[in-house]
């Protein structure tokens, strides 16, 4: 700025480095009275007794970092950097733990994202409650409920340990001051779009707010090696609230979805630096809070329609390692609108839009005048390529009124060009529908693979896919359930 606002006068604005935090509570650099816990959990010696910095040095308010400043830290061999065992800190959980690859690692960040009412505290309320139950030290940093609240939740999982505390503060300043006094396993802090840092303007939620209080927590973890827990609200389209950053900063990102209005829920890791992506945990939510479901087939095809019914194809999705089953429907009725409607519920709308378009250029079924509904059932949404087959079947049985064989799953992209393309995971997916009583597999010819015990019907194009419905079966099914 060459001129100042405030004076009108030219060449008189000089930046100053604004101290970040209160010197009451957390230093720039670290934890402000924490150094001697985080000393002993990290084994460094020569750290400061008024600060954490990066290299145990003291940052003062002002100070800047140059090369100067930090002589000793110069670029080492790749060879040369040792490499410390990760240690997980299991949750109880089966379910959550697996989507963690074992746990929550020390000194990591961990942002959990979801639909208002969805699950997400009274998940990670489970969590910390079966940690605290094995007499370790957690705490709950509850910035939108009373303490009162939250036992009230507490109350109907069971019991209450003592080592479980709870903060309801809106302050991120004072937190660090409570790990060192109280020293927990894990930090919850729910949520973090309503955390505030007092030294900086702006109301919360805001981005400099989101973007200053993650920093902080992320610094806390890491020099204390405490794993941190961060709740995210998401925007009415369903991605994360606030800057894009705050899901480069963390260590890991975790979805938990559903439909309200169903009891099951989802919980998958979309980043994960310390294991696998895609990951999915299934629960049940209940009077007692989320219940871990090891096999959910009775609620997504427990109640599939009778084989005579049109509309109805059943897709194997992969979920990071996990096969699941999931029945795509679709419905085709006169319309008396100008504009048919195209309404997609849990299958993404634009893909939708582009498949029917497929399926009338390169098939010939025409669905002007028909109002056409798709939808995945259960709650469970699909969005990988590898649904295309399976939704524009769907599709091509409810506009022709003939069923789709009842014994049948269907998998495999669609092109443009109407081509069926292979997918990832295709022999994992067929053999959980063989271990589920199905017949018959429809994939793309480009695939081989060989499953004992369930049929593999190659297709190239859509309408070999197609033709399918010109020689439907409908013979009798039943659903093996293995227990």
């Amino acid at each position: 700025m060459g001129c100042c606002s405030h004076c009108g006068e030219w060449n008189t604005v000089n930046e100053i480095s604004r101290e970040i935090l209160p010197r009451t509570g957390i230093g720039i650099a670290g934890v402000g009275d924490a150094p001697s816990l985080a000393a002993a959990r990290l084994g460094v010696a020569g750290l400061s007794e008024t600060g954490l910095g990066l290299t145990g040095e003291v940052l003062t308010p002002g100070a800047s970092i140059t090369a100067d400043s930090e002589p000793d830290r110069r670029p080492i061999s790749i060879a040369d950097v040792r490499v410390a065992e990760e240690r997980y800190l299991e949750t109880g959980i089966g379910e959550l733990d697996r989507v963690m690859g074992g746990g929550f690692v020390e000194g990591s960040v961990t942002l959990v994202a979801g639909e208002p009412g969805i699950g997400k505290s009274t998940l990670f309320l489970q969590a910390i409650r079966s940690i605290a139950l094995r007499g370790q030290s957690v705490l709950l940093v509850s910035a939108e409920e009373s303490a009162s609240q939250v036992t009230l939740r507490a109350l109907r999982l069971g019991e209450l340990p003592e080592t479980l505390f709870v903060l309801d503060t809106r302050d991120v300043t004072g937190v660090a001051a409570y790990i060192r006094e109280y020293q927990p396993s894990i930090v919850i802090v729910d949520s973090i779009q309503t955390m505030v840092d007092p030294s900086l303007s702006g109301m919360a939620g805001s981005i400099n707010q989101v973007k200053a209080c993650a920093d902080l927590l992320i610094r806390i973890a890491k020099v204390t090696l405490i794993p941190f827990v961060i709740v995210g609200h998401v925007t009415k389209d369903g991605t994360l609230a606030g800057p894009k950053v705050l899901e480069h900063m963390v260590d890991t990102v975790l979805v938990v979805e559903g439909d309200r209005h169903h009891a099951l829920r989802s919980v998958s890791a979309i980043k994960h630096r310390f294991g696998a992506v895609g990951e999915t945990g299934l629960f049940c939510m209940g009077s007692t809070g989320m219940v871990a479901v090891d096999d959910p087939y009775d609620m997504l095809l427990g109640d599939r329609p009778a084989p005579s019914v049109p509309g109805s194809v059943v897709f194997p999705m992969a979920r990071g390692g996990r096969p699941l089953l999931v029945e795509i429907q679709a419905l085709a009725s006169k319309s008396s609108q100008s504009t048919p409607r195209r309404i997609a519920k849990s299958v993404d709308a634009g893909r939708f839009t582009i498949l029917l378009a497929i399926l009338e250029n390169h098939v010939n079924i025409q669905s002007d005048g028909f109002d056409q509904y798709v939808s995945a059932v259960g709650g469970i949404k699909v969005y990988e390529p590898a649904g295309d087959l399976a939704i524009l079947l769907a599709m091509a049985s409810a506009l022709r009124l003939v069923p789709f064989p009842f014994d049948t799953v269907a998998i495999g992209e669609v092109g443009l060009a109407g081509e069926i393309r292979r997918v990832p995971y295709l022999e994992e997916r067929v053999t959980e529908a063989r271990r589920l009583g199905f017949k018959r597999a429809i994939l793309p010819a480009s695939s081989e693979i060989d499953v004992d015990g369930i049929e593999v019907i190659p297709v190239s194009n859509i309408r070999d896919a197609t033709s399918v419905l010109d020689n439907s079966r409908t013979e009798g099914f039943q659903l093996v359930s293995c227990g």
